[in-house]
């Protein structure tokens, strides 16, 4: 359970937010699930007390619902077990104003803990915490930087049931211009919507660009020196354009692939670790250090046993294609951006990792987990990275696929991985292996219409 001293500091922090923003009339509490949605309750703000005291009950079985909110038997925590609550506690630091609410309101993260008070092994943010321990016992703290890749859309879809660019996201020949500074002025309202609402919840963003895609935009934060709370910002930028976009008339979303002859989404991590002493240990005298190359063996070695985790979704494999700007193979670079691993110019004290395999539709806590996983391995067995890739990454990809490209394989090889087993735990790894083989088969009993098209009528 909360220890008393904890108590005592959320409810302060619930006082002192009462007390910036007296009119608030609800707030929302919510946990992270096995797929980065946030399921919880909207609380009037009179039961705020009582809920930073002793906690929020919903059923353990919440946080490993299926993609399409469905509970998932082959966890064994529903019928096996009566589908028992769990209690959720308000994360530390994380209450925030809701900006888009109608009616002022707050929002808060929890963390879901076994009746008996331990965290829950099923609970996103418990699998991060899991390898940030084994990180802090070697006296490295992760520093982490997030990039969102997004499109918008008409929130009508066409007369196929598809996706079409929201009106003036694109220019004449139904095309985007990447860098373009003439697609950010037309979306300015929404731009000063997104930034306002960023700065409520005080989210760090940093730079926007127009992106390659039709309609396609990237928001980057700034780096932060807590791996938690990095996956936090992430989740909310993503619920912040979600949010901000409706209010316009359009609609975002975070899947991997809309179009499939159209960039893909991703999500770009930058990592480095500091030691106790705040010093960068991924660089030595000015050049990439031992460690640095050790974390980046590391990652590549791990590499296809995580590719589950950085592509969740059936649709997450659409990314993965020849030339695509989604690498294919693991492989890494010194400011490359064709390979899956890079290495930024930059000054010592800012040398890191930039991980570019996950799609945008990903659980930000489980890629974290699975990079920071795959550095400590690297440096835990001081293994040695492959030579680099000089050139185009891509040129790899017809001669090696190290990483599994379709769905059922990259399942295979995450059930039978000791390193997943290891670093996020025997028991999550079985729970998102029957969370996600429930979505395929489901999908495998869904027969999409391209298919009848292709054979309805010829076979």
């Amino acid at each position: 359970m909360t220890p008393d001293n904890a108590k005592q500091s959320l409810s302060a922090e619930l006082d002192a937010f009462l007390e910036t923003l007296p009119r608030t009339e609800f707030a929302e509490g919510y946990v992270i699930d096995i797929n980065g949605i946030m399921r919880g309750k909207r609380l009037p703000t009179a039961s705020l007390p009582g809920i930073y005291d002793k906690g929020l009950c919903l059923p353990a079985s919440t946080l490993l619902l299926d993609i399409r909110g469905q509970d998932v038997e082959a966890t064994g925590l529903i019928s096996d077990t009566g589908d028992g609550d769990h209690y959720c506690h308000p994360v530390p630091g994380s209450l925030r104003p809701l900006p888009w609410s109608r009616r002022p309101a707050g929002q808060f993260f929890m963390q879901m803990f076994t009746p008996e008070g331990e965290p829950f092994a099923g609970d996103s943010r418990t699998v991060l915490k899991r390898v940030l321990d084994r990180l802090d016992r070697r006296g490295l703290k992760p520093v982490v930087a997030a990039e969102l890749e997004f499109p918008l859309f008409d929130p009508e879809l066409d007369e196929r049931g598809r996706p079409r660019p929201a009106a003036g996201t694109s220019v004449s020949g139904g095309c985007s211009q990447l860098f373009g500074l003439d697609e950010l002025n037309r979306l300015d309202a929404f731009l000063a919507d997104v930034e306002s609402a960023c700065a409520e919840q005080e989210l760090p963003i940093d730079t926007l660009i127009s992106e390659q895609g039709e309609g396609q935009y990237e928001i980057n934060l700034n780096h932060v020196p807590d791996a938690l709370l990095a996956a936090d910002q992430a989740t909310l930028l993503k619920r912040t354009i979600k949010a901000c976009a409706e209010s316009h008339g359009m609609a975002a979303s975070f899947m991997a692939k809309p179009y499939g002859d159209s960039s893909g989404n991703g999500l770009h991590l930058h990592t480095s670790l500091l030691d106790a002493q705040g010093d960068n240990v991924f660089a030595e005298a000015g050049e990439p250090s031992e460690l640095l190359m050790q974390a980046v063996a590391g990652l590549l070695e791990t590499m296809p046993d995580a590719t589950a985790l950085f592509a969740p979704h059936a649709n997450s494999y659409r990314r993965f294609q020849p030339g695509s700007h989604a690498p294919m193979t693991p492989t890494w670079g010194i400011d490359n951006r064709t390979t899956a691993l890079r290495l930024p110019l930059a000054a010592p004290a800012a040398m890191r990792v930039e991980h570019r395999v996950a799609g945008a539709d990903a659980n930000p806590y489980l890629v974290l987990a699975a990079i920071l996983a795959g550095m400590e391995h690297g440096m835990a067995q001081a293994l040695t990275p492959p030579s680099e890739t000089r050139g185009s990454g891509y040129d790899l990809e017809n001669s090696v696929r190290a990483l599994p490209d379709d769905w059922g394989a990259a399942l295979a090889r995450f059930e039978q991985s000791e390193f997943i087993a290891d670093y996020l735990g025997s028991q999550y790894q079985s729970w998102y292996s029957a969370c996600k083989r429930q979505e395929r088969e489901w999908l495998r009993s869904v027969v999409p219409a391209s298919e009848y098209e292709l054979y309805l009528r010829t076979v």
